[in-house]
């Protein structure tokens, strides 16, 4: 057989050589092809279908394979099935799934298939208002141009303005007609992996996973490229993830294209992402992938034409597809400049070198003058192989050393986070150990700042030793722990990069927690988890732990961080802390002795503290968070948010120095008043709070009536302006109101128990 490959680049230079590995066939031609297939090539232009037609015919070409993406969409294989050339790749309507996002959006949308939620626009205004609105629960966009765009059409943005930037760039015809219309898609997180299949219209055999590398920079930084590089197998993707991808993914596709009366034949390219929430999908590709295809077929036992056929002729039912063990990996060189302008015609050397574990498979590369020269941005893929990812990178880079042109530009780091070894295993779930280490290193004198003698070892030991020889004073010692998080309070601060106040959250949170029983703190433990550890911004977080200590007499022992990037989104992380205080048992607080008639205290809140914020958010998530408001006496939505949960510790304290008996306290969190103040009354009363009896933080009214919420959700929420309450005898109101700070309220009494154990009147 006769096979003609279309197409000019690596990907097209991996599938000739794969083919001509097939004992069935006799010559491959490629076109335009490139310096790596110069004894084959044919010089006709991709898009040139009519031209392209009379070569098959004229030289009696018996197979077809289409490479890149435009010829595709230009309708070459339905021009060559029409005389009766057999050729491997979708029609002009199956390939719409790539030249259109938007349809590809429609389609996932009919079959339920899991992807980024987004909006399609076909005007710069209509697109700019949705940006500015953000439905998103992400401050980043992801812009794509709806049509084929060299793989650049799509811009990964940081926040509101990097977005406006890009659809200007896009509307403005950056990307030529890709730009009519764009899709603005929320910025999902996680690592991304390529999975291709075999497609014969029925029948989906999936390829092992792969990875590339797009943006041009080290550590995935700068513009983005059609890739830089990439490896196969992934090796985090197992087989049971694998048939996932298969069943939920390409299987439906492919189901509700028949459904459309447009059947799939060919490869179908599936980019995805393993975000927190599970696997969903960025975009469809309807061809091999490059660099995918460098790394994917070199791994391949079985005979690629017979694949291809078999896709063609929808029998790929019947057969079974084999792959060699080990792992591939290609490194891309590129053209200076690249991927904006570059120069041509530069002269390569070390080609002629042979390498016995890697290949080198031609992409921007011309013959001149008998001489290899580069002629485009993506020039040449240094492809190793191995038993194991490690050894096929080492193999891959160990070749790239021979191969020089002025100023070729590669990435060093293709698949070092995914190296399968054991000084990297870690490592693998891109956890940066060195950044915790300098977290730790930034954060040491914080810490420090609030240590004494009874403090044995702190941070950066294994375990915090604390000192109890103290408490040999006390009759019956009682230790009272409690452990909690600032929950999603952290996405407010994210949102605004605002993280003075949350190490005081969580410490004045627990100080409150065992409060409620009379306990005294004594230390902290704080943990820290992130999906990608900034040694700064813990370093920040500590910092406001440990002032929020240190005016408790509480030491900060030190704690935990964790970089784990497939479980916390992007930017975000979470922030928690075990407190531990010590009570004397006789004068433990339980609520028992609580009775009718005592009067019941309010310790005023700064604001949300560290709860409700999920239903805040939402509330407000359309108002402009940085602007001053009247309504917020002058505050803006973000200041008040992240007001610092308050410490109640001097309030109690101050009562309990002057021999006023606490009979029972509440830390009002999570639940507000209807769950907090039952967990301390005995079953045979009821707390009444009087409405009006406090002053509550205007956070409180500005929500309630942007989110039209009734009254007793707002107090199931939120704690409405009441902090702490504490029980008294009525007796002792007075006197304990004249002790505290002006702003405590004598809110309610304690009544025999009718119904409800909190009762608002």
């Amino acid at each position: 057989m006769k096979v003609l490959v279309v197409g000019g680049g690596g990907r097209e230079h991996a599938i000739a050589w794969k083919l001509e590995q097939s004992p069935e066939v006799t010559q491959v031609f490629v076109a335009p092809g490139n310096a790596g297939t110069y004894l084959n090539n044919v010089n006709i232009g991709i898009t040139e279908i009519g031209k392209l037609l009379e070569f098959t015919i004229e030289n009696q070409i018996d197979f077809v394979v289409i490479g890149p993406d435009d010829p595709l969409a230009a309708g070459i294989v339905d021009a060559l099935t029409l005389r009766g050339i057999r050729t491997f790749g979708p029609t002009q309507a199956a390939a719409k799934l790539e030249w259109s996002k938007a349809f590809a959006k429609e389609v996932m949308r009919e079959v339920g298939v899991k992807n980024a939620e987004a909006g399609v626009f076909e005007t710069l205004e209509t697109a700019l208002i949705f940006v500015r609105s953000n439905p998103f629960s992400s401050p980043g966009f992801v812009v794509k141009a709806d049509g084929l765009a060299l793989g650049k059409g799509v811009i990964v943005c940081d926040d509101l303005v990097s977005a406006e930037q890009a659809l200007e760039r896009i509307f403005a015809g950056e990307f030529g007609a890709a730009g009519s219309t764009v899709l603005i898609e929320e910025r999902m997180t996680g690592p991304e992996l390529s999975v291709l299949a075999f497609v014969d219209g029925k029948t989906v055999k999936p390829m092992p996973a792969a990875r590339d590398h797009k943006r041009i920079g080290e550590g995935d930084t700068g513009a983005n490229t059609g890739g830089m590089g990439a490896f196969a197998p992934v090796p985090e993707i197992g087989a049971a993830m694998l048939e996932e991808i298969k069943t939920k993914i390409l299987e439906p596709v492919v189901q509700g294209m028949n459904a459309r009366g447009i059947p799939y034949k060919g490869v179908l390219y599936a980019g995805l992402m393993l975000t927190p929430n599970g696997i969903r999908v960025i975009e469809f590709n309807c061809r091999f992938g490059d660099p995918e295809t460098q790394v994917i077929l070199p791994l391949l036992e079985t005979d690629l034409l017979e694949i291809f056929e078999a896709c063609v002729d929808g029998t790929l039912h019947d057969l079974d597809i084999k792959w060699k063990s080990g792992a591939c990996a290609t490194v891309v060189a590129a053209s200076p400049g690249y991927p904006g302008n570059y120069p041509k015609g530069l002269p390569i050397s070390g080609l002629e070198h042979e390498f016995e574990n890697a290949l080198v498979f031609h992409a921007g590369t011309k013959l001149e003058a008998g001489n290899i020269v580069t002629n485009g941005g993506r020039v040449l893929n240094v492809t190793g192989v191995g038993e194991n990812l490690e050894i096929a990178l080492k193999n891959a880079y160990d070749a790239l050393e021979f191969v020089k042109f002025d100023g070729m530009q590669f990435r060093r780091d293709i698949g070092k986070s995914n190296l399968v070894s054991l000084t990297a295993s870690y490592a693998s779930s891109g956890v940066n150990i060195a950044e915790g280490t300098r977290a730790v290193q930034l954060m040491k004198d914080a810490v420090k700042s609030t240590h004494d003698a009874r403090v044995l070892a702190g941070v950066g030991a294994f375990g915090g030793m604390f000192d109890a020889s103290a408490l040999k004073n006390l009759e019956t010692p009682v230790l009272v722990a409690s452990t909690d998080g600032v929950g999603t309070k952290t996405k407010i601060a994210a949102k605004l990069n605002l993280w003075d106040g949350i190490g005081a959250d969580i410490v004045n949170h627990g100080i409150n927690d065992i409060l409620v029983q009379g306990a005294k703190p004594l230390f902290f433990m704080d943990y820290i988890a992130a999906s990608k550890l900034s040694a700064e911004l813990v370093a920040r977080i500590v910092s406001s732990m440990a002032r929020a200590c240190k005016a408790a007499n509480c030491v900060l022992l030190g704690g935990e961080t964790a970089e784990m990037p497939n479980v916390y989104l992007e930017g975000e992380l979470d922030v928690a802390g075990t407190i531990v205080g010590v009570v004397d048992r006789k004068n433990a607080v339980d609520g028992s002795n609580i009775q009718i008639g005592d009067a019941v205290l309010a310790f005023p809140s700064s604001g949300l503290h560290t709860n409700g914020y999920s239903l805040a958010r939402k509330v407000l998530e359309q108002h402009n968070w940085l602007e001053a408001r009247a309504d917020l006496n002058g505050a803006s939505i973000g200041q008040a948010l992240l007001e610092p949960h308050r410490s109640y510790l001097d309030h109690v304290s101050g009562l309990q120095d002057a021999g006023i008996p606490i009979h029972g306290m509440a830390h009002i969190t999570g639940g507000g008043l209807w769950d907090n103040v039952p967990r301390v009354l005995p079953d045979n009363v009821s707390a009444v709070f009087t409405r009006g009896s406090w002053v509550a933080p205007p956070i409180f009214k500005l929500i309630a009536t942007l989110g039209t919420i009734d009254e007793h959700e707002l107090f199931h929420a939120f704690n409405m302006g009441i902090g702490f309450v504490a029980v008294v005898a009525r007796q002792d109101a007075q006197r304990a109101l004249e002790l505290l700070p002006d702003e405590c309220y004598l809110v309610g009494e304690i009544q025999a128990r009718a119904t409800e154990a909190v009762v608002l009147v």
